[in-house]
C-alpha cells in the first residue's frame, strides 16, 4: 500500500488537481485498491459539490484519448440509460438514430448492478465482436452511421478500473461517480448531444423516482 497518498484521499473537498492526481494515481497503480475503495466509500456516503463532480469528470475523460467527429456534417450523438431489466432500448434506438442520417458512436458498459448492461445483451448474440480498435469504431460509424462496443483501455481508462472496483463494493449508485462516469464516456466519444433514459420502478436501477429525478438534475 502507498502511504504517500493518504493524506489526498483523507481531504473532506477535493481541487481540480487533487481530483486529477487520484484517478491519474489509481490507473497507474500508485493508488491501491483497498484505499480507493476507501475514497469510493467516502464519496458514497457524503457526495461531491457540482464543482468537485466536473473536474472528477474532466479527470475521467483525460485519462484517455477523445474521439472527434468535427469532419461529419450531421448530428453525432449517443444514449445513454441508467438500466433497468430487460432494458434494449440502445439497440433499438441506437440504429433508427442511424437510419434518420445521425451518426451514433455508442460505448456501452455492463454490470449495472442486478440489471445488467447493454454490453452483456450483446454479449449473448454468437459471433458479437464487443471490443474494437478505436480507428475501426471510428471507420463503422462514419461508414455506417452506427457502432456499438464496449469500453476500451482508450477511452476513459480511469473510468473502467474506477467502475469495475464500484461493482466489485457493490457502491455503484453514488450519483456524482455515475454523473462523472456516464458523462466522461460519453463527452470523449466526441458527441453533439446525448439522450439521457432515466428509468424508474422496481425493476430497475433507479428504483424510484426521487432518485431518478435526483439523478436527471445532476
Amino acid at each position: 500500500m502507498n502511504t504517500s497518498y493518504n493524506t489526498l484521499l483523507e481531504k473532506e473537498s477535493f481541487s481540480k488537481s487533487d481530483l486529477h492526481n487520484l484517478v491519474n494515481a489509481f490507473l497507474l497503480g500508485d493508488i491501491s485498491e483497498e484505499q480507493m475503495a476507501k475514497w469510493i466509500e467516502g464519496i458514497y456516503n457524503h457526495g461531491m459539490s457540482i464543482e468537485e463532480s466536473a473536474n472528477y469528470t474532466q479527470a475521467i475523460i483525460n485519462s484517455g484519448i477523445k474521439l472527434d467527429f468535427n469532419d461529419l456534417s450531421q448530428m453525432v450523438v449517443d444514449k445513454h440509460s441508467t438500466g433497468g431489466v430487460g432494458d434494449k432500448v440502445s439497440i433499438i434506438l441506437g440504429p433508427l438514430l442511424a437510419a434518420y442520417g445521425c451518426y451514433v458512436p455508442m460505448i456501452v458498459g455492463r454490470s449495472l448492478g442486478h440489471t445488467g448492461g447493454t454490453l452483456d445483451k450483446l454479449e449473448s448474440i454468437p459471433g458479437y465482436k464487443s471490443h474494437l480498435e478505436i480507428n475501426d469504431f471510428k471507420r463503422n460509424v462514419e461508414d455506417i452511421g452506427i457502432s456499438i462496443m464496449g469500453q476500451t483501455d482508450d477511452i476513459c481508462p480511469a473510468d473502467k478500473k474506477i467502475y469495475a472496483l464500484r461493482d466489485k463494493i457493490n457502491m455503484i449508485d453514488s450519483y456524482p461517480l455515475i454523473c462523472g462516469s456516464i458523462m466522461g464516456k460519453k463527452i470523449a466519444e466526441g458527441i453533439n448531444a446525448l439522450i439521457l433514459d432515466i428509468k424508474t420502478g422496481n425493476g430497475a436501477f433507479m428504483d424510484t423516482v426521487e432518485k431518478a429525478n435526483k439523478l436527471g438534475s445532476l
